[in-house]
């Protein structure tokens, strides 16, 4: 039985995780639990799934915890950065699945890393931040890094078997998100709501939004380029409305793979608990003639500048591509919370762009200091105005 320890596990990604588990009886378990605020839901997940350790994102809500749990509760119900640190390094845990939404889970899987463990990667920010150490690290402590999200996880599945020295080009596929069609002045009044409507993936909030601006798919490159070893040169992007595609891989002799199946994360999540193996999902089965005509349109980098940033980051290197997301992550904040439009996105990240000057990313230190700056600027452009 693979014991594994679940970062995120109320978020999208985690639930459906502990989805896979339920539905694979005897074959995983789960030794460790990490979410944020959502207890009421996390007391389910503990009683259901009983880990030895269990951390939340503060004190008060590890409190609030234990009283719900009662003599329910586990040995260890921790909290913070460090709570987080300690179910990523479980003794029990042979895999870790790291699904905590954006930077915060960088530290977290750095230290499942150091411990050893092998990581399923749903937190595409741990490798946008700090990519060169992240697969550094791994490479020192021989660990696996196996991506979860279901473009890379595509991506992963056909290149697997082939030498490195054979891969010609990554291609990305991206749905377009709820405003594929709309004109530059239709997203000017875009609302949260609006926003929030993806077409085709139920995802959390944050990551629904990236995907409307196609940040997600900026991330998303960075991410292929340390995952895979290719220049960015070598990687594309293609809008695939149906999402039916998640990804493909053209080789040097012209030849290309394609992943194919259900818009359905469970596939990708239970691809990586049980890699190498194939686990039965119970999934619905994928019909090529149900499916009908597929399509594959080029990106607008004009509409979706965002795309665009992603790409300029990753060529600048060093600090710049944490500098990106965490200027994205309080960006989409505020629209979420209303502060600023939903165009005004791409323009703060852009604008703390430009005030950034790259410096070499020499240590985890190096990271989470070049995060701090892009978020306090990115507030200082809010409040002045991004018009």
């Amino acid at each position: 039985m693979k014991k594994i320890a679940i970062l995120g596990s109320t978020g999208s990604i985690g639930v459906s995780a502990l989805d896979v588990v339920t539905r694979n009886p005897g074959e995983l378990q789960v030794v460790a639990l990490a979410a944020g605020r959502n207890i009421d839901l996390l007391r389910e997940q503990v009683l259901r799934f009983r880990p030895e350790i269990v951390s939340v994102i503060d004190e008060d809500h590890a409190r609030s915890l234990r009283e719900r749990l009662g003599p329910e509760c586990p040995g260890a119900v921790l909290w913070g950065e460090e709570g987080y640190c300690r179910v990523a390094t479980a003794p029990a845990a042979g895999l870790v699945l790291s699904a905590i939404v954006g930077a915060a889970g960088l530290v977290p899987t750095m230290a499942a890393i150091e411990a050893g463990r092998d990581v399923a990667l749903a937190n595409k920010e741990t490798l946008v931040t700090a990519g060169p150490l992240v697969t550094e690290k791994a490479r020192l402590k021989g660990v696996r890094l196996i991506p979860v999200d279901s473009e890379h996880s595509a991506v992963f599945q056909c290149i697997e078997g082939n030498p490195q020295s054979s891969v010609g080009r990554v291609i990305l596929t991206a749905s377009g998100g709820p405003f594929l069609r709309s004109r530059r002045e239709e997203l000017e009044r875009v609302t949260v709501t609006e926003a929030l409507r993806h077409p085709n993936w139920a995802m959390g909030r944050k990551i629904t939004i990236d995907s409307a601006t196609m940040m997600n798919k900026g991330l998303e490159v960075i991410e292929a380029r340390w995952l895979f070893g290719v220049g960015y040169d070598r990687i594309d992007v293609v809008i695939h409305p149906q999402s039916i595609v998640h990804s493909l891989v053209e080789f040097v002799d012209g030849s290309v793979l394609a992943q194919m199946g259900q818009p359905d994360m469970r596939g990708p999540i239970s691809y990586a608990l049980f890699y190498p193996d194939r686990h039965p999902g119970g999934f619905p089965p994928f019909h090529p003639v149900k499916a009908g005509a597929l399509e594959f349109l080029a990106p607008d980098f004009e509409r979706f500048p965002c795309l665009r940033l992603g790409y300029e980051a990753g060529k600048a290197g060093g600090t710049m591509p944490a500098v990106m997301n965490a200027a994205n992550e309080a960006a989409v904040n505020a629209f979420l919370e209303g502060r600023i439009a939903f165009l005004d996105i791409a323009r703060v990240i852009e604008s703390v762009m430009t005030r950034h000057a790259a410096a070499e990313l020499s240590s985890l230190q190096a990271v989470l200091s070049a995060d701090a700056w892009a978020r306090r600027q990115a507030e200082e452009i809010m409040k002045k105005g991004t018009g």
